[in-house]
């Protein structure tokens, strides 16, 4: 635990806090340590610039050392600091979320390159997000897509709540409705896009998960005996929900393409190879209704 004091200065403080998360194998030591000073003084990364040079006060050094704890007990500075970004978007989170990862905007990606190979981004769509969590997919695809309007589902009331909330502050809720619903069960009518971020670990596999994942909920990650249970039900729901011309884009765990693909063409709809995410691990499936070309 490092030991911050009140003549510390501000930038001795982050560099305390980022060799002590150096030596905890953190995975960005320096950022973190910058996140968490920020959030501890009020700063932003300007004004940490700035004030670099002033001294911590009693109870900034206090409320900072309380932080760096959490912390180190391999608490996610996203649940420490009670937001994350997602595709440039700040989005608040509650104990009923994932805190959205690097590796889903893969699925934003994917979503939009379909939509651009068949017109223009400003005409009306319709999207649905399936398993909604802090609504980071749909806030996303709102936000690209300014005609567009959208359903997320999840059955969890406090993820709910949560993607609601960040839809109203960015601005997107005229445009974004919020139901209870497994997966796609209770929706009507067809969608132009479907995206979905649902379960995908293995249930065999929950423990070996790094511990800030694993605080993440058991529901929001557990797929089954071998992660498709939730993939299973949303390809028994893909035909009713597509449009004839529609597109899904599922995100998928390490290894999973195979699987999942032999799934939805099983249904009669036509997958195509996976885009990667940026460490080459295929992650977003786009499928379309197989009478349409992939």
């Amino acid at each position: 635990m490092p030991q911050l004091s009140r003549d510390m200065t501000i930038a001795q403080a982050r560099r305390a806090l980022a060799d002590a998360f150096r030596q905890a194998e953190l995975d960005s030591p320096e950022l973190d340590a910058r996140l968490l000073a920020g959030h501890a003084l009020g700063l932003d990364h300007t004004g940490l610039t700035r004030e670099s040079s002033r001294s911590l006060n009693a109870t900034e050094a206090q409320a900072l050392s309380a932080l760096a704890a959490r912390r180190l007990t391999r608490e996610p500075v996203a649940r420490i600091l009670g937001h994350k970004e997602f595709w440039g978007l700040t989005l608040r989170l509650n104990e009923a979320t994932l805190v959205p990862r690097p590796e889903t905007e893969t699925v934003v990606e994917a979503a939009l390159a379909a939509i651009d190979r068949d017109g223009p981004r400003t005409r009306a769509l319709r999207i649905a997000d399936l398993g909604t969590g802090s609504g980071a997919l749909l806030a996303a695809l709102l936000h690209e897509l300014p005609n567009a309007s959208g359903i997320g589902t999840d059955v969890s009331r406090e993820a709910l709540a949560a993607a609601r909330d960040n839809a109203d502050r960015l601005g997107l809720l005229a445009r974004a409705e919020f139901i209870s619903s497994d997966f796609g069960a209770v929706l009507t009518g067809t969608f132009d896009l479907v995206v979905s971020n649902p379960p995908y670990v293995a249930s065999g596999d929950m423990a070996a998960l790094p511990p800030e994942v694993r605080l993440d909920p058991r529901r929001a990650l557990d797929g089954g005996a071998d992660g498709l249970d939730c993939y299973r039900t949303i390809v028994g729901q893909a035909p009713r929900l597509l449009k004839p011309d529609g597109h899904m884009v599922v995100e998928l765990g390490i290894g999973q393409e195979p699987a999942v693909a032999m799934l939805f063409r099983a249904a009669g709809l036509a997958p195509s190879p996976a885009r990667p995410d940026l460490s080459g691990i295929p992650r977003a499936l786009h499928v379309r209704v197989a009478t349409m070309t992939p």
